[in-house]
């Protein structure tokens, strides 16, 4: 059973950034694929980023690509998002991910965070 903490969030004006962090519990983290997504209240849970087990390949969803960066650390179990040009459509509940398949579904992924809430003001 993997557990998986984010941390980062917060309040933040447009255009300014954020980086958010997950750290798994579990070694090795590096068997798993791991990714991002968020839901704004009364909204669907949406697509932001994912990470295959290496590294090598990222995904990013149409809203946040050129704007926001995923990485990961397997010698720290960590995922980590940097959220740069941020606008306050971003505002929402961003959750932390992992699984065996590397995919943009939610479904793939078994393992999730509690969330941490980004504000974005204009």
């Amino acid at each position: 059973q993997v557990q998986l903490v984010e941390s980062g969030g917060g309040l933040v004006q447009a255009g300014g950034s954020l980086r958010l962090s997950c750290a798994a519990s579990e070694r090795p983290s590096s068997s798993y694929a791991m990714a991002w997504f968020r839901q704004a209240p009364g909204q669907e849970r949406e697509f932001v980023a994912a990470i295959n087990w290496n590294g090598d390949i990222t995904r990013y969803g149409v809203s946040v690509k050129g704007r926001f960066t995923i990485s990961r650390d397997n010698t720290q179990n960590t995922v980590n998002l940097q959220m740069n040009k941020m606008q306050p459509e971003d505002t929402a509940v961003y959750y932390c991910a992992a699984g065996s398949v590397f995919s943009v579904g939610r479904r793939w992924y078994d393992y999730w965070g509690q969330g941490t809430q980004v504000t974005v003001s204009s």
